[in-house]
């Protein structure tokens, strides 16, 4: 069977064990575009009295001018103020505009005319001040676009539950057509473009406008304000502050030239302000507060403070015996050099989290990239995963595979925090110094659902993790190959095995809806039964209800 069959009889058996999934959305919510506003409106990287309003003009000329709306209803009757911009191609003829002044937690309408046409109405919102009882997020990551349409996007957008999206990363992929996902994108006919691997400013700048072209991706920005920050893939996969993975210096030139050209090109094309003065462009982490209810901090962990990631392939032949594995943990892996977030990073974690604590906020929430549980690898052959059943590449005495890393015991991944478990105490004992033991972090990165609880070394309790699937990017287990019993059982393995892991699901793409009140915070775990086609259903395949339980965070049922 195909591939692309396989994937979206995957999805519908896994949904289908869950419940009745809802009525099929036959045609996006997207806003009526035009060719000079093709890749749509969006808001965000909101304050309580300024939100940023982004649209991009489609143009050949040096400067096009630009006019801009913003009002208190969809009919721009009430209108709140105007004014007039350019847009140049300096910028990709990308636009931004910030009105000040205005009411918090109010909910507002724009528009832009440009070259005789008028975009797509957006809706937004600023940040509450005061007293707030309620508070819906979605958390979404990994939206790749040869693996399929954006269907995650449309669902939010047409969630009545959400008022602020946070997307914890990989809005885009850096990979050629011919790379990763390049099977599925010839399917469905969405192919990367430009068709090599983005390097240069203008690379970027075409990914960018790709994928907002995407009648999801369109949908969602005009529907909610927007809060993000980036992972990996917006630049190349695996970044570090000296290079990346996926970089080739003898052929793809200068890591910083590439880094540079990627954040500007983000900068460009995504909804958020400049940084403060003082700060560069690298350095994009934000705090949000939600009125007396919430502080949101998101983290920039790739270019500012990371360590090189440990490559498993140079220790596959010494770790060989118990001793071997410990001395590698302690040596190599847990070593204080290899850090994750800058001291900068942590100065605003650390008075974020304090300000919070101290005006008696219920939530502190961490906007993170990659997962922070602790994910040992289980011995998964012992646990009954069968290696005959490997795919390629996973059998034993391929490499560092699935059964070696189980074997030793070793970090799932090398990439997320627990590949730098010293970089993870330093976070959890600079929150604790804030009198902050209750985070909870909305993750994304895996490509798979989680609900973890997260412990300091000491085994303290730290709050708990709430990760998100792929808007499109698949889960780990069922890409690589596994048959589908066999990708259940691993989730299974992993959950009953692993002391934070207290549920998972690789089977989906979807969002994580996260709807805050002062008592408890309710979660469902949202997936689509495909990406293949455009229209699809939404099914819940997890609920979790949060509760405060002293100075912790539990989930209700333990």
């Amino acid at each position: 069977m195909p591939r692309l069959d396989r994937r979206q009889t995957l999805a519908l058996i896994a949904a289908g064990t869950v419940g009745a999934c809802a009525a099929p959305q036959t045609s996006p919510t997207v806003p009526d575009s035009s060719a000079t506003f093709a890749h749509g409106v969006a808001s965000g990287d909101p304050q309580s009295e300024s939100v940023v309003l982004w649209t991009r003009v489609t143009s050949t000329s040096e400067t096009e001018p630009v006019s801009w709306i913003l009002a208190r209803d969809p009919e721009f009757t009430d209108i709140v103020v105007q004014g007039e911009t350019t847009a140049s191609a300096a910028a990709d003829h990308t636009v931004k505009v910030i009105p000040v002044g205005l009411a918090p937690g109010a909910i507002y309408y724009y528009r832009f005319t440009a070259a005789g046409e008028t975009s797509p109405t957006g809706r937004t919102k600023t940040l509450p001040a005061g007293s707030l009882d309620r508070l819906g997020i979605a958390l979404v990551s990994c939206s790749n676009y040869p693996f399929g349409h954006f269907n995650a996007y449309d669902a939010i957008a047409r969630d009545a539950a959400i008022e602020v999206v946070l997307h914890t990363g990989d809005y885009i992929y850096e990979y050629g057509a011919d790379s990763w996902g390049a099977e599925t994108g010839a399917s469905i006919g969405r192919l990367h473009e430009p068709v090599h691997e983005i390097v240069t400013l203008d690379d970027y700048r075409r990914r960018h406008a790709q994928y907002k072209t995407d009648a999801g991706s369109r949908a969602m920005h005009a529907a909610h304000p927007f809060i993000a920050c980036w992972d990996d893939h917006e630049s190349a996969n695996n970044p570090w502050t000296g290079g990346a993975q996926n970089h080739q210096p003898e052929t793809e030139g200068d890591w910083a030239t590439r880094r540079a050209a990627s954040i500007r090109a983000y900068y460009e094309w995504m909804p958020i302000r400049e940084p403060d003065p003082g700060f560069s462009r690298a350095e994009f982490w934000r705090t949000y507060v939600f009125g007396d209810l919430a502080t949101l901090v998101t983290l920039e962990s790739r270019h500012t403070g990371r360590g090189q990631q440990v490559d498993y392939s140079v220790y596959y032949e010494t770790i060989t015996t118990p001793e071997t594995r410990d001395a590698f943990m302690r040596d190599v892996m847990n070593d204080p050099a290899r850090t994750m977030i800058s001291p900068r990073m942590e100065a605003t974690l650390a008075e974020g989290l304090a300000q919070s604590v101290a005006a008696g906020e219920p939530w502190r929430l961490i906007g993170n990239a990659s997962p922070i549980a602790r994910m040992l690898t289980p011995d998964v052959a012992a646990l009954g995963i069968d290696a005959a059943k490997a795919p390629k590449g996973e059998a034993p005495g391929d490499g560092p595979n699935l059964f070696w890393k189980g074997k030793w015991n070793l970090p799932f991944y090398t990439d997320t925090w627990d590949g730098y478990p010293a970089a993870r105490e330093a976070f959890y004992a600079l929150s604790r110094e804030a009198g902050a033991e209750d985070l909870l972090f909305l993750t994304g990165d895996s490509h798979s659902f989680w609900s973890n609880t997260v412990n300091d070394g000491e085994g303290r309790a730290m709050g708990l993790e709430l990760g998100t699937a792929g808007v499109s990017s698949p889960g780990d287990f069922v890409e690589s190959g596994w048959d589908a019993e066999t990708a259940e059982k691993l989730d299974r393995v992993f959950a009953q095995s692993l002391d934070e892991v207290r549920w998972t699901d690789n089977f989906h793409q979807g969002y994580v809806r996260v709807v805050l009140t002062r008592e408890k915070a309710d979660v469902a775990f949202v997936a689509v039964d495909t990406v293949l086609l455009p229209t699809y259903r939404v099914a819940t395949v997890r609920e979790e209800t949060v509760v405060r339980d002293g100075k912790t965070i539990t989930f209700a049922d333990g």
